[in-house]
């Protein structure tokens, strides 16, 4: 009898380990430069800020697409944590992904900005600056909305001579981690002109607050957002919260307010792999059905 508790408790271990092994997760033909797909320019530039942040500076990259539609404007896509989604050879590789899904007709023509969070630049010269990732990322409220769309955007489009759509379905808005949680947030202050959110492995804990966002989803009327949430199994558990239980309580909220929603949970951890292997399938799900006004 002995024996056989043993044996059963070495096989549910077993089991568990096996459960807890990490998928593999790996960038497909979508995330690689395909022959005979023309590829869209990348442009750069810095942007200080005069109304908002305190006079930050941050480096920023915008991809404009080979393919256009002459009759109608490029949808619009911003990405929080820019450098990362821009790399050549980081995880998302977001650049190449685009040039791939608009040539298929996959997803509309898009311009993309990649832009990373602000520098305090040091109080005297020489002197090293400060980030101010998380105030802007994991504050709750407008501020980051209002800055984005107030502030750097135009100057943006003007300076790069860009025009993109106002429709507000036509643009999404996407973050890793602290990043995560600011493009949702971005678009449930101001669903007039973002109503795409992409977040992988969004910090949806008590970094500012936003731990409270499950609640406010229950107890607010449903906005006009459609969400594509990522996260893993193995992300983070810390004085601020776990990442899963976060990010699934999140994903019940929205199922309760019956958004336009999906859910993807894997088991890597506080990282890019996931995200980044399903960044394609994540795109075709949020253009769907898009048709420019």
């Amino acid at each position: 009898m002995i024996r056989r508790s043993v044996l059963a408790l070495l096989v549910m271990s077993a089991l568990a380990a096996a459960q807890e092994k990490k998928a593999v997760y790996e960038l497909g033909p979508d995330s690689q430069p395909q022959e005979g797909v023309p590829k869209g320019k990348l442009l750069e530039g810095r942007f200080e800020s005069v109304r908002y942040y305190g006079g930050s500076v941050r480096d920023y990259k915008v991809y404009v697409p080979a393919k256009t539609d002459a009759a109608h404007p490029p949808c619009l896509m911003v990405f929080q944590d820019g450098g990362g989604y821009a790399d050549p050879k980081g995880s998302f590789r977001t650049p190449v992904v685009f040039d791939n899904l608009i040539q298929k007709g996959e997803m509309p023509p898009t311009i993309a900005v990649f832009v990373n969070p602000g520098n305090i630049p040091g109080a005297r010269p020489g002197a090293k600056g400060r980030s101010n990732r998380s105030l802007e990322y994991d504050a709750l409220g407008d501020e980051y909305a209002r800055f984005l769309i107030e502030e750097f955007l135009p100057a943006v489009a003007q300076k790069h001579e860009l025009k993109w759509t106002e429709d507000p379905d036509g643009r999404a808005i996407a973050g890793i981690s602290s990043g995560g949680i600011c493009a949702f947030t971005v678009a449930w202050e101001r669903p007039d002109q973002f109503r795409k959110v992409l977040s992988h492995v969004g910090s949806f804990t008590n970094i500012r607050g936003g731990d409270a966002y499950p609640c406010l989803i229950r107890k607010t009327e449903a906005k006009p957002l459609r969400v594509f949430l990522q996260d893993g199994s193995n992300d983070l558990d810390n004085v601020h919260g776990s990442w899963p239980l976060a990010n699934q309580s999140m994903a019940a909220a929205l199922k309760y307010m019956k958004y336009d929603y999906r859910f993807e949970f894997g088991t890597e951890g506080h990282n890019g792999r996931h995200g980044g292997a399903i960044l394609p399938e994540s795109l075709r799900w949020l253009w769907r059905d898009y048709h420019p006004k």
